[in-house]
């Protein structure tokens, strides 16, 4: 063979050794990344709703389920001829005013029980319906001076008055004239129309527990609330641990309904207020007074044995009256029925001991 075939053939295989040798083979491709999932389904469904109790408006009792029924609110007696009353222990909330000649009266609530009968009934003041307005529900009353019909008239309420024929109410004969009107709770609520026949709203703020009302956490120990308003209204009030509720007394007399109950409460709420005269005019042109409870002011609460201060405001006449303690956060009051002493501001004192 030719020696320059034998060389070419030589130089072509020393070729191929190197390519071989050099790393010029294409190398695998690289796999695409893979995206994993969650191995937990996200939960579904909508948050569970809060644990809020169904509770009686006026009262702040736990209930399976509240009245669609308005609050009524009857003007009830308050003298030595008109005790013991009908159907006060059954009222959720009982505010006591001081009219013409230093008497009290009463103003009763009724929501969540139903007595069969309340009573005495006696006729409307002009600080009424800063204090019933609130409810947007029913005022009974025996009657009153057209110029006080008029203004209880415009407080957006349904009225029932003896004097006008309202249903439900009559005389007994058990008892003299003026002394003795009453009235069944039943009967008004038959006749609810429709403006006025749902359920109010809270008129104060309940805790939901007593141990957690203001004055059990804040309060400070007392074993009597007495008020000297005029010579003719003194309420005391004395801490009954037994029975968990403050009792009522006339001066030294213990108060009794008619059934025999002893008059008691789970809250006392003394709320300090203007009592200025207004231009109408009782029995020999004595003056007519009201309060002013419109703003705001001071007061106390008692509640399981303690004693708070507080301050009251009240926005409007339709408004209900919110209670605050000294931070500025709510005073919430025990669930239970609740005794309002409108204490007239300057001329009464309110002593704890």
């Amino acid at each position: 063979m030719n020696k320059r075939w034998i060389a070419a053939i030589a130089a072509t295989g020393l070729l191929a050794l190197t390519a071989c040798s050099s790393g010029g083979a294409t190398p695998p491709p690289t796999p695409a990344p893979v995206t994993v999932g969650p191995s937990v389904e996200p939960a579904k469904g909508s948050a569970p709703k809060p644990d809020v109790p169904t509770t009686w408006p006026l009262t702040g009792v736990a209930t399976d389920k509240v009245a669609d029924r308005p609050a009524i609110t009857v003007k009830i007696e308050n003298t030595a001829m008109a005790r013991p009353q009908t159907g006060l222990e059954d009222a959720d909330i009982v505010w006591e005013e001081i009219v013409d000649f230093g008497v009290p009266r009463l103003a009763a609530m009724y929501q969540s029980k139903t007595p069969k009968e309340v009573g005495p009934i006696r006729s409307v003041r002009p600080m009424d319906p800063a204090i019933s307005a609130p409810t947007h529900g029913l005022l009974a009353f025996s009657g009153g001076q057209a110029g006080v019909v008029a203004l209880v008239e415009k407080s957006g309420e349904q009225l029932f008055s003896n004097d006008a024929g309202a249903p439900g109410m009559y005389r007994t004969h058990d008892r003299a004239a003026p002394h003795n009107v009453y009235g069944t709770p039943s009967v008004w609520w038959q006749h609810a129309d429709a403006n006025h026949s749902k359920a109010p709203g809270p008129q104060f703020l309940f805790a939901r527990d007593a141990a957690l009302a203001a004055a059990v956490v804040g309060g400070k120990p007392a074993t009597t609330v007495a008020f000297d308003m005029t010579p003719l209204s003194r309420p005391r009030w004395t801490w009954d641990a037994k029975s968990g509720t403050w009792l009522r007394s006339e001066g030294s007399v213990p108060s009794m309904s008619r059934a025999g109950k002893r008059l008691a409460a789970t809250n006392v709420v003394s709320i300090v207020a203007s009592h200025p005269n207004t231009k109408f005019h009782a029995q020999g042109k004595a003056p007519v007074p009201t309060y002013d409870l419109v703003g705001k002011g001071t007061g106390l609460i008692a509640t399981g044995g303690k004693t708070i201060a507080v301050t009251w405001r009240k926005a409007s006449t339709d408004a209900p009256m919110r209670l605050y303690l000294a931070d500025g956060s709510p005073a919430l009051l025990a669930p239970g029925n609740t005794w309002v002493e409108l204490v007239p501001k300057g001329t009464s004192t309110v002593t704890v001991s």
